[in-house]
């Protein structure tokens, strides 16, 4: 018999001992903080996302086994280009390790020292805020299409822009006009 496992209250022990398997297929709007940023783009776009528990064996078979997650999340977020200012989905994939250590202390003093990302060991882990946060840190900071769809002009003025300016006379030859009055005196 399998048991079943809740991506909102996880225990990351139990599920990594088991090698167990979670994947979810779920609207955006289920991740409130993303939603927000979509800013009522696309409603109707997923998030992809499967959990895969593991069980290593510790730095040089001393200590405990290593209870390790595997997280891959594919979704399509509907932002604006910065370029031509249209709408423009963009593409957020993750694909990381995390290791799981006894507390936040312990996550905090191995922190720096080790490569991998680490969490603390919870048994009411919540799975959707992880996969959350780390589509957030996915975002690109200047979203923007390949191409453009919308043709950019390339100049900072136009023709009649030039023309008006030619026009108007120049403010500083009245002051030259009466310079030169001044001057004769």
């Amino acid at each position: 018999m399998t048991k079943e496992y809740s991506p909102d209250r996880l225990d990351v022990k139990a599920f990594v001992q088991a090698s167990a398997h979670l994947a979810g297929h779920e609207s955006l709007l289920t991740y409130e903080r993303l939603a927000q940023e979509a800013k009522g783009l696309h409603p109707a776009l997923l998030v992809d996302w499967q959990a895969q528990g593991e069980l290593r064996s510790a730095v040089a078979d001393v200590g405990a086994p290593q209870l390790w997650l595997h997280l891959t999340v594919h979704a399509t977020f509907p932002m604006q280009c910065q370029r031509c200012l249209t709408p423009v989905d963009v593409p957020l994939d993750v694909d990381r390790w995390f290791r799981f250590v006894p507390d936040e202390a312990t996550a905090e003093a191995l922190d720096d020292d080790a490569e991998e990302d680490l969490l603390a060991l919870s048994r009411e882990f919540s799975l959707h805020e992880l996969i959350e946060d780390e589509l957030l840190m996915a975002l690109p900071v200047v979203p923007r299409h390949d191409v453009c769809p919308a043709h950019l002009p390339m100049q900072s003025s136009d023709e009649d822009f030039d023309a008006a300016s030619a026009e108007r006379p120049n403010p500083f030859a009245a002051l030259a006009v009466l310079r030169v009055g001044k001057d004769k005196k």
